[in-house]
């Protein structure tokens, strides 16, 4: 069949932005949303020279890979520079960041209209579960540092790497 009638919609493409340094439970929480709503969603792991994160941008795009396997249609790449260069050159039309307090949202708005202003890239906010509400990696990283157990906030394979790895400081 030729014509109109016979193309194909074009792929719905979203992505999720962050550092993932470790990928927390929340993390995954918007992660696994966003793949219900759209057909790709990108996972870009921010590269940031002048922070010295606990693990590499390679290892944290490993395991993003591996606990987001299940999901057939996530993509996991790094990305520097802007993020709406990024989309530009992914054709993706949005964003999706997960929003855990109003402080959060205060923030996460200007850079919304910094990035439509820029690009015309929109920016859709998801609440993020409760259970997950006051989580993020800086503390899961400092709780696991002094030894407490974050074990129901992290994937296992995510647990097992960073007690290996802050066995090794």
């Amino acid at each position: 069949m030729n014509g109109p009638e016979s193309e194909e919609p074009p792929l719905r493409r979203a992505v999720c932005p962050g550092s993932f340094d470790p990928v927390t439970n929340g993390h995954l929480d918007i992660i696994a949303r966003a793949s219900r709503l759209y057909d790709v969603v990108h996972v870009a792991v921010m590269v940031n020279q002048s922070k010295k994160g606990l693990f590499t941008v390679e290892e944290r795009i490993e395991l993003l890979r591996q606990v987001t396997a299940e999901y057939g249609n996530v993509r996991v790449e790094s990305f520097h520079g802007l993020l709406v260069d990024f989309c530009k050159q992914r054709d993706i039309p949005a964003i999706v960041k997960g929003l855990r307090a109003v402080s959060d949202f205060d923030y996460e708005l200007q850079m919304a209209q910094m990035n439509n202003g820029l690009s015309g890239v929109e920016t859709l906010f998801v609440p993020t579960n409760p259970t997950y509400s006051f989580l993020s990696s800086s503390l899961v990283k400092e709780v696991a540092a002094w030894g407490g157990d974050v074990s129901h906030l992290v994937p296992p394979l995510v647990l097992e790497s960073l007690t290996e790895r802050l066995a090794q400081r």
